[in-house]
């Protein structure tokens, strides 16, 4: 997702409607938008690690993340044993707890394969953005309210419940003590290497390291993570997991570490930036182009920065730079030639990055990227190795999701025409896609146009109906599904249709797999319409 669009406010004025129909059945909606919308957060609390420095940058460990990588452990995910040859205590813990039997042990694997992912790093990366925005043990309560949370979270909020049963019933407390040494000493190890980061960025940007208030870097290692270097920023709060693999990961802990210094300056110069922003129309043609970059010139422009800053750090020979910079060309990021070219202006200048940003935005000329960049043909999404191909066939998957988090992100600020806008585009590159029909139904109650939500949400159903009728597997996925029923039966219920509603209502309960919010609101959905006999036997008030 976008670190810009990450600092949106969600809060915006009331939508007035002038009838009582539409009121409601906003009010209705709207009231269950959250499950869907990510936001700004305050920073993750409770981390159970050493104390912050004061520059806000630090390696930690965190009680959280361990839990939830216990639980993995424990609901049969493959974790990468190759990288716990440094921590065997917690091979051995993970061993135990593939054996465990239990009844909140038995809920939590059947949680885990009702929520898992057709991508084994996706279904890991949800976890971890849980591990990160969780408070601490033994409730693992979130630091922040429900439309603060990030979008992987919501879709396994109900998660919180099944970890605290867990780590109750594995007495993790405990487990904890036996290998937090391990831990203890991970972060020792990679305290050098990030200090190192630290220090060689800080001295190529000429940047002082001093505490900003509110802003925080960290580090945080856990072993169960693999290979995968999982990357987060919740506002000002920028957190890399880890795992303890044999070679250090300086790649990405750097370029996580250069949004943390760089971020704030596209931002604090947004408007002489938007004056490049003609450019963007040449390099969104790019198929390898993330779409998070299709339509944020500020996040296009920023992430073009960062790579030309480690190309500029790492100085390659001349003819390694220029095949560098063809890649980043022929893969949409056009920008990185133009900045690697203004910062060797800059290192031979004297002011901190903070105070030359504008020099650098201004020697870009568009011009002549625009005439240097006639005819270039861009890289296919599946051109390369086989590696390279399906390196860019999972960033095609997670391109789909974070397209579908940008038009969320319109709902969220109530802006049901930006919604509608990149939803048709979603749809128009993937036809049938039931994220973003159900997703343009929303788009459609915010513009009013309830009887096109209707047809909608009916689509989706229709898609789930025809698998189940042709003994397909079911391309709605359970959340999805489960509020297009709630909504359908909301809207059904303000038409007067009771009968149907309550069809729906019930549709929702039968989910497999559906939220817990969602059976929720179904249910009290029904029970409103049946209310409960009154002490004379007749009917009763309704039980809030």
């Amino acid at each position: 997702m976008s670190r810009f669009e990450n600092r949106l406010r969600t809060e915006s004025a009331r939508l007035r409607l002038r009838t009582p129909v539409f009121l409601s059945l906003l009010v209705l909606i709207l009231a269950l938008l959250p499950a869907r919308i990510p936001a700004r957060v305050a920073a993750p609390q409770g981390q159970g690690s050493p104390s912050q420095s004061a520059s806000g940058i630090s390696v930690q460990y965190s009680e959280q993340l361990f839990a939830t990588m216990c639980a993995l452990d424990a609901a049969g995910f493959q974790a990468d044993e190759s990288t716990l040859s440094e921590v065997p205590a917690r091979l051995a813990l993970r061993d135990h707890l593939l054996k465990m039997q239990g009844p909140a042990t038995e809920a939590l694997r059947k949680f885990y394969h009702d929520h898992e992912m057709a991508d084994p790093s996706q279904t890991l990366s949800r976890y971890i953005t849980f591990g990160l925005v969780a408070g601490p043990p033994p409730d693992f309560r979130f630091q922040m309210d429900q439309e603060a949370l990030p979008p992987d979270v919501l879709g396994i909020q109900d998660f919180q419940d099944i970890l605290a049963a867990f780590y109750q019933e594995a007495h993790l407390e405990l487990r904890w003590l036996d290998v937090r040494a391990e831990y203890e000493r991970a972060v020792e190890r990679d305290q050098a290497p990030v200090r190192n980061i630290v220090t060689v960025a800080n001295a190529y940007l000429r940047e002082i390291t001093r505490p900003i208030s509110g802003r925080t870097f960290t580090v945080f290692v856990e072993p169960l993570v693999g290979n995968f270097a999982n990357f987060r920023n919740f506002g000002d709060h920028y957190s890399i997991v880890i795992g303890t693999t044999s070679e250090f990961p300086t790649d990405n802990v750097r370029h996580a570490y250069l949004h943390f210094v760089l971020d704030p300056l596209p931002l604090r110069y947004r408007d002489q930036l938007q004056a490049k922003s003609a450019l963007l129309n040449i390099a969104g043609r790019a198929p390898r182009l993330p779409a998070q970059y299709q339509s944020d010139f500020i996040s296009f422009a920023d992430e073009c920065l960062i790579k030309a800053v480690e190309l500029r750090i790492e100085n390659p020979p001349a003819a390694q730079l220029e095949k560098a910079l063809a890649d980043e060309d022929a893969s949409g990021f056009i920008l990185v030639r133009p900045m690697v070219t203004q910062l060797m202006k800059f290192e031979k200048a004297e002011p901190a990055m903070t105070y030359y940003f504008p020099d650098l935005i201004a020697g870009i000329d568009v011009a002549a990227e625009q005439k240097r960049l006639q005819g270039i043909k861009f890289a296919s999404l599946a051109s390369g190795s086989g590696a390279a191909a399906s390196s860019l066939t999972e960033s095609h998957v997670s391109q789909l999701d974070t397209e579908i988090a940008l038009a969320n992100r319109d709902i969220a600020l109530r802006n049901g025409a930006g919604a509608a806008e990149k939803f048709q585009a979603i749809l128009s590159k993937h036809p049938g896609e039931p994220r973003a029909i159900y997703g343009l139904a929303v788009a459609s109650v915010l513009m009013r146009n309830v009887d096109q939500a209707k047809d909608l949400f009916q689509q989706v159903l229709g898609e789930s109906a025809d698998a189940a009728k042709a003994g397909k597997p079911d391309p709605v996925d359970p959340e999805t599904l489960a509020w297009s029923h709630v909504y359908l039966g909301r809207i059904l219920g303000l038409e007067g249709d009771s009968d149907s509603a309550a069809q729906e209502f019930h549709a929702a309960l039968d989910v497999r797999g559906a939220p817990e919010a969602a059976r929720v609101a179904a249910q009290k959905a029904i029970d409103s319409a049946n209310p409960p006999p009154g002490p004379s036997g007749g009917s009763g008030a309704a039980q809030p």
